[in-house]
């Protein structure tokens, strides 16, 4: 396997499934579908940069404390950097590249001119307050400062980010320019530049492919059994549009566990009832409880993971009853889970195709940031569905053309658009 000699080594508790190794090996299958060199292999194998910064913060106890935040420029060859920024007590460097080189051929799968970066701090936002919050964002901005802007690397929101972390980064980069920059990050407030629908791009983005895949076996999403592993800003996203497209929701879930109705579950109701009681959907009326495992289970026709990566593996992957398993989230699904759900016919819709809404709305609010010419929400919404389709519809036609799976005909695409604009660029010196 091509590793990259930039990282450090897996420690033996990270290594049964390392997220890094993982991307590389749908690299190189996708290198092999392609025949590609081995010296174009390896280029695209290692990140351009790596940053390790130390980020000392003072708590609101007096305490100063001192945490290791990331972030990792994969490809540039297309544009510049385009990655989230995740609060997560699990961010390790190897992950935030694993993610930075898949966001790098997602772009290239959606036509987006952006290369690959991703972001990360190893903290539990819930430990902190807000001005904690506030001073580690501000911090680990100023840190990265010669390496963002909104010609060179953009941040967004991840796991535990949002549009306000976004705001305390971009008003940090303006103030140590001198200027207003609203093109530095996208995923933040309107009121400061930033772009409607975008909080429910990423989901809006789930319920087109999901959508598309269904047509293509002659259903509708009109009373369509879905499954939702995570209710949060992607899960709940996805199922509110799902639910509204006439789906029947039997299921979602959340860290400490899930709810199931066989008749379907209220979304809006359900998402009323989390914004009243800390975002629990723990005895929502109507409701009977179910653990995340039992959930990955239930037969339905669509089976949407969009928490965290490696929930469906070799242990549990003979338990899936779902038609259609859409990737919302980024890698949930092992590599050799991914196999064996092949081999028993059930379709994969790959999640560099599949959440791709949310870096999509993304770069249409990079492009009125820096053209200052904002869109309606009406307007955002259809160019994001033209290119999630179109986007679709190539995959579709790749993988019937070269009978390859979906999750393979998109990496060849993504891919080899990448090694493209590599060879015609060339190497300097």
């Amino acid at each position: 396997m091509v590793s990259s000699s930039l990282l450090p080594l897996e420690t033996p508790s990270q290594a049964h499934i390392c997220p890094f190794d993982q991307a590389c090996s749908y690299l190189e299958q996708a290198a092999r579908e392609l025949r590609m060199d081995q010296g174009l292999l390896a280029v695209l194998s290692n990140p351009r940069k790596v940053v390790t910064v130390s980020i000392p913060v003072k708590l609101d106890s007096g305490e100063v404390q001192v945490l290791a935040g990331h972030r990792v420029q994969h490809c540039d060859v297309l544009g510049p950097y385009k990655g989230g920024t995740r609060y997560h007590p699990a961010v390790t460097l190897r992950e935030v590249s694993a993610l930075a080189m898949l966001m790098t051929w997602k772009c290239a799968l959606l036509n987006i001119p952006f290369g690959g970066a991703k972001g990360g701090i190893a903290l539990d936002p819930a430990r902190y307050s807000v001005g904690e919050l506030e001073r580690i964002t501000r911090r680990y901005t100023s840190e990265l400062i010669k390496d963002i802007g909104p010609a060179v690397d953009i941040p967004a929101p991840d796991m535990g980010t949002s549009a306000r972390e976004m705001a305390w980064m971009m008003d940090t980069y303006s103030v140590n320019v001198g200027h207003a920059v609203p093109g530095v990050v996208t995923g933040k407030p309107i009121s400061i530049g930033g772009s409607r629908g975008r909080e429910l791009a990423t989901g809006r983005g789930v319920m087109i492919i999901v959508r598309e895949a269904l047509a293509e076996r002659g259903q509708s999403l009109v009373g369509a059994r879905v499954v939702i592993q995570g209710f949060g800003n992607v899960g709940s996203a996805a199922a509110l549009l799902l639910h509204q497209a006439g789906a029947k929701i039997l299921a979602v879930s959340t860290g400490s566990g899930g709810v199931f109705a066989e008749a379907g579950l209220d979304i809006p109701a359900l998402k009323t009832y989390t914004a009243q009681n800390g975002r629990s959907i723990k005895g929502f009326p109507g409701s009977v409880p179910i653990t995340n495992a039992e959930l990955l289970t239930l037969p339905c026709d669509v089976l949407i993971p969009a928490a965290l990566e490696n929930q469906i593996t070799e242990e549990n992957v003979n338990q899936i009853r779902a038609s259609i398993v859409a990737e919302a989230a980024n890698g949930p699904v092992t590599l050799k889970a991914d196999q064996m759900l092949e081999l028993r016919g059930i379709t994969v819709l790959p999640d560099i195709l599949t959440n791709a809404g949310g870096v999509v709305v993304s770069y249409l609010e990079w492009v009125q940031g820096l053209s200052y010419v904002f869109w309606d929400e009406e307007r955002v919404n259809w160019e994001m569905e033209q290119l999630m389709v179109q986007a679709y519809h190539k995959v579709t036609q790749k993988s019937k053309a070269r009978q390859i799976p979906l999750r393979l005909a998109a990496y060849v695409l993504g891919v080899g658009r990448v090694a493209q604009a590599v060879t015609d660029r060339g190497l300097y010196p």
